[in-house]
């Protein structure tokens, strides 16, 4: 997943992740520039998934 897919779908799928994943909090989704790989990896921690888990399921988000 390239960065500009990730900015650019990034609010849309915020949304989504919070309403599919409740133990995700507002400073575990805040997105920072360019730090899109620390956001991955906080989404595998939380969820338990592995990196290529986390970037199909946010693929399939929309």
């Amino acid at each position: 997943m390239d960065r500009l897919e990730f900015k650019g779908k990034w609010n849309e799928w915020r949304g989504k992740i919070k309403q599919a994943n409740s133990r995700l909090t507002d400073d575990d989704l805040k997105y920072e520039e360019g730090k899109d790989d620390e956001m991955i990896g906080r989404l595998q921690q939380k969820m338990g998934k592995t990196r290529d888990e986390v970037i199909k399921w946010l693929r399939s988000l929309g």
